[in-house]
């Protein structure tokens, strides 16, 4: 097992134990980068779950860049 996948792996116990809320942003971008990078192409159903997944992570980015504030936001 990879580096990346070790990470991925840990990320996601994460979002299942704890919710996705308990990650940090850069942790969401992080996690959102290795989802993409890993081919599920083979698993109809862990393709759809991952594009779900990625859905989430999406979304709690943007609440907590809402919430928190962000560097690329224009007034």
């Amino acid at each position: 097992m990879s580096n990346d996948d070790l990470e991925r792996v840990t990320l996601l116990e994460v979002v299942m134990s704890r919710g996705i809320q308990a990650l940090t942003r850069d942790e969401l971008e992080r996690l959102h980068t290795l989802l993409e990078q890993k081919d599920y192409s083979n698993d109809a159903k862990a393709q759809k779950s991952k594009k779900k997944l990625l859905k989430k992570i999406s979304i709690a980015i943007y609440d907590k860049d809402e919430k928190y504030g962000n560097s690329f936001k224009m007034s």
